[in-house]
């Protein structure tokens, strides 16, 4: 059954999943179910991520009808080997933002692109080195944007990525949390 005249359906209630799509003039629909997004044993991060993108996508599938084309994601950032999830509370998004300053961090994003019986499943990955924050900085941050909802405990495109962003090696918009030009250039293939 059809729940929508749109034929793209974003299978994510990010805020800055639904901007990007906006920006790239795609009309969709959001349309979301809670799944377990623990990484299944044995796979790499690309996979992992990309896996846990196919699961969201999965999880409506048969909600939508067999024109619509379902868009789902997952972003992680990892430093070295630490995979940096969500902040829990202040003390733990302090500790994330002081590890992360002044070292060389990988955002990567999983995406899940499907139509029917066809899919297109793929990762891209952006490096990130922020400045070193002070302490007083970072608090600042957190007490303002309250970065609870975003891996790494930051956004790029607030306060912080205009103040902190040393370098960035990649795709901006794959660290918002979407590769927008990629997904359009895939969007293609189906």
């Amino acid at each position: 059954m059809d729940m929508t005249s749109d034929p793209v359906i974003l299978a994510s209630s990010s805020p800055r999943r639904k901007r990007l799509l906006e920006l790239a003039d795609i009309p969709f629909t959001v349309l979301t179910k809670e799944i377990d997004e623990t990484f299944r044993p044995g796979l790499e991060l690309n996979a992992a991520v990309t896996d846990v993108a196919k699961r969201k996508a999965l999880a409506i599938k048969d909600q939508v009808g067999s024109d619509n084309i379902i868009i789902a994601a997952d972003t992680i950032v990892v430093l070295n080997d630490w995979v940096i999830g969500k902040p829990a509370n202040k003390d733990e998004a302090i500790n994330i933002l002081t590890q992360l300053q002044g070292n060389t961090h990988r955002v990567i994003t999983g995406v899940a692109l499907l139509k029917h019986t066809k899919e297109i499943l793929f990762s891209e990955c952006t490096e990130v080195v922020l400045h070193p924050l002070t302490p007083q900085q970072i608090i600042y941050y957190i007490d303002k944007y309250q970065p609870f909802d975003k891996a790494g405990a930051y956004a790029i495109q607030e306060w912080i990525g205009v103040v902190g962003i040393k370098k960035i090696n990649g795709d901006f918009y794959n660290v918002m949390g979407l590769p927008v030009s990629r997904v359009l250039q895939e969007l293609e293939q189906l």
